[in-house]
Parts: structure tokens; C-alpha cells; sequence
């Protein structure tokens, strides 16, 4: 008997065609199957039709969705799941399904940076990889979120878009894929399975700022978060994690008040890590109780965020930096 695999269809370039005031999605699930010759070869596929949107427009109540349509494919016995998004923020939502699932099927996300009414449409391609990956013996009982592009398979933690428009944007910087298909088939890099520690919460209604520090920018972002009664900051830092002092005067505040505040790095790679003084310095950062959010990219440290404030009792900052230490 074949595997069984779900496809979870949510819009994305994929799935867009063109029209009157630009490309939108218009393609269902099955659509998209049926631009793929030979793709019922490795599986038997249902397809399910989630939502239907661009993903600049994702917000966390849709990637709630879609985790409910993964577990609920795993509960009805689904061998792999495959989610086809857009790519603008398809490693956010892979990483959001990573940190809430705990099961033992994979999840595979795939989309397309040209839509089908494009010449040389790469999204047949890259369906093909995931439902292959999400089929295949490798993956199979070992769960993980992935993201399936260009032929290579990448961890939801690992992963980000480094290119607005290359077929090929989708890289580890810090890491490898865990795999890769050609001709030969299946070229194993590393074990398959989560990166990330699972939380209790799924869906969140926590409000979580990002802002970013460069030469000369102000703490008024971090104080119209406060002012907003926002429930946590990521800082994007330069560097090792350092920020302007003014921000860094702000930071202390944010602190103080009780808001738990994040630091990361705008570099592409590397972790955080506490080395200089100043106000906005990394070691005075982490004196004043700021949490490392260690390679985490900003974008994916506020999810972080918003789940573990969601899982966390009210006001307690340990619980979040606990899960962010895990």
C-alpha cells in the first residue's frame, strides 16, 4: 500500500495568477496537483483547501489553522503532510508549526517563487520534492517541520528566504540541508526531526513588538511598545547583539516594568553573545536581564515569544527564558 500524504493548501505565489491590480491566488490544491505529471507515483494524496492568501498577509491565527489541519491529517492516519505557502514568510509559519507540534509525521512546506502563469513555473517542481520527502521511507515516524525548495530539504528552525526572487533562496546559514534529491535519489546530509522544543500553546493572542537597532536610531521604538502595553520586544541587534544606548536606557526600562525583551542579531549568521559594555552593549544587555535569543533570526524570535508568553504564567519571565534557553 502507498504512503498517504495530505496536502494542505493555503495561497502563495503558487497558487496566484495575474490580474487587475496585481498577482493574487486563485488556484486550489487540486489545481496545483494536477500541474505535477507523475506525482500520484509516490503517494496517495488528499488535499485539503485551509485558506487561501498571500503570505505578506499570514498572521498567527492562520498558522493556527494550519497546524490544526496537520495534527488533525496525523490523527486520520496521513503518512506526511505537505503545506504549499507563500514565501515571503513560509520559514515563519514552518517554524511556528514546528515549535507548537509534537508529532511523529513530517510536515513539509513548499511554494514557488513563480506563479503558474510565469514561464518556467518552478511550484510543480518543488511540490514534487515535498510530497517525495513527505513519502519517503528517510522521513517517515521521525515528525520535524521542513521547508522542500529547489530540490533540497531544510529544519524549520534553520531555514530563511535569503533572496526576494531566486529559485534557490532558501538556505541554513548556520547549518546544511538535512537532505537533497537528484537523479540518484535521496542524498542524506543530517538526521531528519525537530529542532525545536515543542510548547503547550498552539494558538496565541500575545502582542510581541520587534524593533531594530542601527547607527543613531532612538529607543522611541522600544517606548511605543511600552505605551502600546505591548507583552514582549525582540530587539534585532547589531553585531553580537549590542544596540544603541539610547535603546539600551529604554531596554532597562522595558525590564523593569516587567516586559520581557528579546535580543538577536541582524546578521545572517551566528549567535548572540554578551561581550561589551555601554548602555547598549551586549554584556550590560544581559546584566539588566535580557534574553539571549541565542541564532535565532528576529522574525523567528517573536513567535518564540508570543508562545512562550502564551505558555507561561502571567508576569513570569523565568518560564520565557527557560523556553528560550531550551
Amino acid at each position: 500500500m502507498p504512503p498517504s500524504v495530505t496536502v494542505l493548501s493555503t495561497g502563495g505565489t503558487i497558487a496566484s495568477t495575474a490580474g487587475e491590480g496585481g498577482a493574487t491566488p486563485q488556484k486550489s490544491g487540486e489545481d496545483l496537483l494536477a500541474s505535477v505529471p507523475g506525482i500520484d507515483d509516490h503517494a496517495e494524496i488528499t488535499v485539503e483547501q485551509v485558506l487561501q492568501t498571500p503570505s505578506y498577509d499570514m498572521d498567527t491565527d492562520g498558522t493556527a489553522t494550519i497546524a490544526r489541519g496537520a495534527v488533525d491529517a496525523a490523527e486520520n492516519g496521513a503518512d506526511g503532510v505537505v503545506v504549499t505557502h507563500g514565501t515571503d514568510t513560509m520559514e515563519e509559519s514552518a517554524y511556528y508549526l514546528d515549535l507548537v507540534l509534537d508529532l511523529d509525521t513530517p510536515v513539509l512546506f513548499t511554494g514557488a517563487q513563480r506563479r503558474p502563469d510565469e514561464g518556467s513555473p518552478d511550484g510543480p517542481a518543488n511540490l514534487l520534492t515535498a510530497v517525495r520527502a513527505a513519502s519517503h521511507d528517510f522521513f517517515a515516524g521521525v515528525g520535524g517541520v521542513y521547508v522542500a525548495f529547489d530540490e533540497e530539504i531544510h529544519t524549520a528552525r534553520d531555514v530563511t528566504k535569503t533572496h526576494t526572487s531566486a529559485l534557490d533562496t532558501f538556505r541554513s546559514p548556520d547549518a546544511c540541508p538535512v537532505a537533497a534529491f537528484s537523479h540518484a535519489g535521496l542524498r542524506v546530509f543530517r538526521q531528519p526531526g525537530s529542532r525545536s522544543a515543542s510548547t503547550d500553546a498552539l494558538g496565541t493572542t500575545k502582542a510581541v513588538a520587534m524593533v531594530k537597532s542601527g547607527a543613531g536610531v532612538s529607543g522611541a521604538g522600544v517606548q511605543r511598545a511600552l505605551d502600546a502595553g505591548i507583552d514582549g520586544i525582540v530587539l534585532e541587534g547589531t553585531g553580537l547583539g549590542n544596540t544603541t544606548d539610547s535603546i539600551g536606557e529604554s531596554v532597562a526600562e522595558a525590564i523593569d516594568q516587567g516586559v520581557p525583551v528579546v535580543i538577536t542579531s541582524r546578521c545572517v549568521g551566528g549567535a548572540v553573545a554578551p561581550v561589551y559594555g555601554g548602555a547598549g552593549g551586549g554584556e550590560t544587555l544581559r546584566s539588566r536581564g535580557i534574553i539571549d535569543g541565542g541564532d535565532l533570526p528576529a522574525h523567528k524570535a517573536r513567535l518564540k515569544l508570543m508562545l512562550a508568553l502564551e505558555a507561561a504564567d502571567t508576569g513570569d519571565t523565568d518560564a520565557v527564558r527557560a523556553a528560550f534557553e531550551s
